[in-house]
């Protein structure tokens, strides 16, 4: 599902992202972690075409990002990824369901005429049948990241990137959304790359990737 091959990125004087080599299969749930500052974010940004490497290759799905326009990265990300943040990034003036229903906009893997269906069943797959109408500040953090999870699967992706999804949650909500996370990828078989920088996070997922060793001071 992704490689990375020699993947370097200046990130500022005298410091350079470098990933020799990174290899998930699909159906893989991996765990990218280390420290704050290390360079998983970056890693996660450059396989979401977010970031472009200087050098190297990335490949996900088949797909040579670092050959595709703007606009083509942008029909990728929209057809084949699932973005789960720390931070939610939901809309506030748009219900649960409006926020799911818009990010199907994004893609044309789901008929318009089945968004509000698809959007409603994953919003009570992930507990919130009840709250579809409700907006984001009436929601609990818990709900609303579940919210965001449920955006992220709304078009049948292949690959589900998250950036510290529980960094905003406390211990129990925490481990519940995880538990949740990791039910609905393995339902779904859908190959799933989160970051965090919590060993006992890390520790859930079957498969992990040191990123300690990313960022590097350049040579002179």
């Amino acid at each position: 599902m992704v490689t990375v091959e020699s993947c370097r990125r200046r990130l500022g004087p005298g410091v350079v992202f470098y990933c020799e080599h990174l290899h998930v299969p699909e159906g893989t749930h991996m765990a990218l972690w280390g420290p704050s500052g290390c360079g998983k974010s970056t890693l996660l940004n450059l396989i979401s075409g977010l970031l472009r490497p200087d050098s190297g290759r990335i490949i996900v799905d088949g797909v040579e990002l670092q050959k595709c326009t703007e606009g083509e990265l942008d029909h990728f990300r929209g057809e084949r990824l699932g973005f789960i943040f720390q931070t939610f990034n939901l809309l506030a003036p748009f219900t649960a369901l409006q926020n799911v229903m818009l990010g199907m906009r994004f893609s044309d893997t789901i008929p318009a005429s089945e968004w509000k269906s698809r959007a409603t069943a994953l919003l009570e797959r992930v507990g919130l049948g009840r709250r579809l109408h409700a907006k984001p500040n009436t929601l609990s953090v818990g709900e609303q990241q579940r919210v965001a999870i449920a955006r992220a699967l709304a078009n049948k992706q292949k690959l589900i990137v998250a950036d510290e999804p529980t960094g905003s949650l406390d211990p129990k909500t925490s481990a519940g959304v995880m538990d949740l996370l990791l039910e609905l990828c393995r339902e779904r078989q859908v190959t799933m790359l989160l970051v965090t920088h919590a060993r006992e996070i890390a520790d859930r997922l079957p498969a992990r990737f040191d990123c300690s060793h990313l960022v590097q001071e350049d040579a002179p």
